[in-house]
C-alpha cells in the first residue's frame, strides 16, 4: 500500500475523499460543533467559489464575430477601402463606437470617411494623450526618401486637379508620372529619369494603399482617397513651391559647374 492509499490514523472506517468534501457531497469530519456557525455550513462547489471570487472569465470577447473580423483586418492592413472590402468597411461603420473604444485602449484611432468609402488606422493625436503617457506605437513610422516624397507630391497634385474637374476615379499612367517628375530631377542628382526606379517607387505607393492597380493595365494606376490624408492641399502647394525652387537652384549650379569645366 502506498502513502496515498494509507488510511488516516485512528480511523479504521473508509475515509471520505477530499474532492467529495470540496464538492459538498460529504460533510468534513474535521469540523467540530464549536467551529460551526449558527447557520448551516454550505460548501460551495469549485465553480461557485470562482464566481464568488469574481474569477470567472469570459473569453468570448466584447465584440460580435463580424466586428472582430473587421477590426483584425484594419489592424493588419492599416487601410480598409469599401471598393474591395465592402463588408468589412460597412461593419466598421456599424460598430464604430465599440471599435473606437477598443482602439483607444491601444492609443489608436480610426478615421472613417463614409463618403469616400475609406477607413484608416491612425495613432492617437498628441493632445489626446496624457503628459505622462509613454506610448510604444503599434504603427511603424517609415521615413520617405526624397524620391518617394516628390512622387507623392506629384500624385497628390494630379489627384487634386482631376477631383476639381469632377472626376470620381482618378487614374494616372506611368508616362504622365515620369513627365511630372522631370522638373525635380536635379534634386535626385540625376539628369534623366530611371524607369526602373520609378516602377519600384510606384509599387511602394501601392503597398501603402495610396495607389491601386488598374485591372488589365500594368502601367496605369488609380490614386486612392488615402492620399488626401497623407498630404493636405495647403501643405501640397507649399512643398511643391519649395522643391521647385530647390530644383531650379540645383539645375543652375550644375550648369555653372559644367561651364567652369
Amino acid at each position: 500500500m502506498s502513502f496515498f492509499d494509507k488510511p488516516l490514523a485512528g480511523n479504521s472506517a473508509e475515509q471520505p475523499d477530499l474532492f467529495d468534501i470540496l464538492r459538498g457531497r460529504i460533510e468534513s469530519p474535521e469540523v467540530s460543533s464549536a467551529q460551526q456557525t449558527d447557520e448551516s455550513l454550505t460548501l460551495l462547489t469549485l465553480d461557485e467559489q470562482s464566481e464568488a471570487c469574481g474569477e470567472t472569465e469570459d473569453h468570448s470577447g466584447r465584440l460580435p464575430p463580424e466586428a472582430r473580423h473587421a477590426l483584425v483586418g484594419l489592424l493588419r492592413h492599416g487601410v480598409i477601402m469599401a471598393d474591395n472590402k465592402r463588408l468589412q468597411f460597412e461593419t466598421l461603420c456599424r460598430y464604430r463606437v465599440e471599435i473606437e473604444a477598443h482602439l483607444a485602449d491601444m492609443y489608436l484611432r480610426v478615421l472613417l470617411d463614409e463618403q469616400a468609402g475609406l477607413a484608416i488606422l491612425l495613432q492617437q493625436e498628441a493632445e489626446e494623450l496624457d503628459e505622462d503617457d509613454e506610448v510604444s506605437s503599434l504603427i511603424v513610422r517609415r521615413t520617405l526618401t526624397l524620391y518617394d516624397t516628390l512622387l507623392l507630391l506629384v500624385l497628390r497634385k494630379h489627384y487634386q486637379e482631376r477631383q476639381n474637374a469632377g472626376e470620381q476615379r482618378v487614374i494616372i499612367d506611368i508616362d504622365r508620372v515620369d513627365v511630372a517628375l522631370r522638373p525635380f530631377l536635379p534634386l535626385t542628382n540625376s539628369s534623366r529619369s530611371d524607369r526602373r526606379q520609378l516602377s519600384g517607387a510606384l509599387k511602394n505607393m501601392k503597398d501603402r494603399k495610396i495607389l491601386a492597380a488598374v485591372r488589365g493595365d500594368e502601367e496605369r494606376f488609380e490614386i486612392t482617397p488615402v492620399i488626401r490624408y497623407v498630404v493636405n492641399a495647403a501643405f501640397l502647394e507649399q512643398m511643391l513651391e519649395e522643391y521647385l525652387k530647390l530644383a531650379a537652384g540645383a539645375s543652375l549650379s550644375e550648369e555653372q559647374e559644367a561651364y567652369d569645366v
